[in-house]
């Protein structure tokens, strides 16, 4: 392992962002109050590896860990620790980010998150191993993978460093190597392609949310917007922030697929989102709903998920399915699936 000095010239720290301090018996830096960054050592650069840093957080609510492939500060993969969830469900989260919006109501459960426990006010280690799609995290106990699991974003080089999300951590040691241990664990299992996802989606850019949504859209709705083709993972997800990120006056997107029918009827389409969407189908509004953080309940995450069903009228032949996705933080996401898709087959709309 190679480690870096935590106040080297190569981190790209800011004035006024780390001080010098010792904690539980350690020399360490900390960060100034309501600190939230990357910090990135220049010229430390993986495809594959292995980084270790040595912390200690208290129990605020913060968002404290590792990251690596980063390509910009606005694209990353992550792995965090939450210790003010310290032994609950989502105590530690691996989280892809892409153009700056975290995904974490996207990525939740098995292969995301795990009931571990760590230390508070004393020291641990993090550690993330990570080879082609393959990740395992280490929480405190580095003979037991705390987390394995696939990792969503490309494999390319990119930088390393540390994700600093609110108060109370304390770093004694970085270290990494581009020659990562043999994996401890059997891996994540793989995922089976669900049945009746719709497979892949044409998304526009992005544009403001419309406070209130027409009930039939106009014929030229759609015209001088720009598209990408997104694939739909396994699950039937697609995150959006793949294709840009939220800005000011431009946080919603177009999803759009084409969904041919044998025949006229009405079919149900099950449903998720993040964080608001409203469903067209050839044009006609079906339906309105929010998932946004706090929604339903104070405890609700706006996690997304397969809460809402759809009943689509469909015609004989090729049916315009069209979705306002609307994101304010958190994961930007839409996924879509029938029960029984038999006489439906999926493309992109032709206009």
């Amino acid at each position: 392992m190679r480690e870096v000095p935590l106040l080297d010239p190569a981190w790209d720290w800011r004035p006024g962002d780390v001080q010098s301090t010792e904690f539980d018996g350690r020399a360490c830096i900390t960060f100034g109050a309501g600190v939230n960054l990357v910090g990135l050592p220049a010229g430390v650069e993986l495809t594959d590896g292995m980084i270790e840093m040595d912390v200690a957080v208290t129990g605020e609510r913060a968002f404290h860990g590792v990251v690596w492939r980063v390509l910009d500060r606005e694209s990353y993969e992550s792995f965090y620790v939450r210790p003010h969830q310290v032994g609950n469900p989502d105590s530690i989260q691996y989280n892809p980010v892409y153009n700056d919006v975290a995904s974490w109501q996207l990525y939740h459960g098995a292969g995301y998150w795990a009931p571990i426990r760590f230390p508070i006010g004393s020291w641990f280690t993090i550690r993330v191993v990570f080879v082609g799609d393959r990740l395992e995290a280490f929480v405190d106990d580095l003979a037991v993978p705390a987390l394995e699991s696939r990792l969503l974003m490309p494999a390319v080089r990119g930088g390393t460093g540390i994700l600093v999300g609110g108060p109370g951590l304390f770093v004694s040691r970085f270290a990494w190597s581009s020659e990562p241990p043999a994996f401890r664990g059997e891996g994540p299992a793989p995922i089976t392609p669900a049945r009746g996802i719709v497979p892949a989606w044409s998304v526009s850019d992005a544009f403001a949310e419309a406070v209130h949504p027409p009930i039939q859209l106009r014929a030229a709705t759609f015209d001088g917007r720009t598209w990408t083709r997104l694939d739909s993972e396994p699950t039937g997800l697609v995150n959006l922030a793949k294709v840009t990120g939220v800005a000011e006056g431009a946080n919603t997107v177009w999803a759009r697929a084409a969904i041919s029918s044998s025949a006229a009827r009405v079919v149900p389409m099950q449903l998720g989102f993040s964080d608001r969407a409203v469903v067209y189908c050839n044009g006609r509004a079906l339906f309105r709903g929010d998932d946004s953080y706090r929604s339903r309940d104070y405890r609700f995450l706006g996690s997304i998920g397969w809460f809402d069903t759809v009943y689509l009228p469909l015609e004989a032949g090729e049916n315009d399915l069209a979705i306002a996705v609307s994101e304010d933080f958190g994961g930007w996401g839409v996924q879509a699936r029938f029960d029984d898709p038999e006489g439906l087959s999926f493309g992109l709309p032709r206009g």
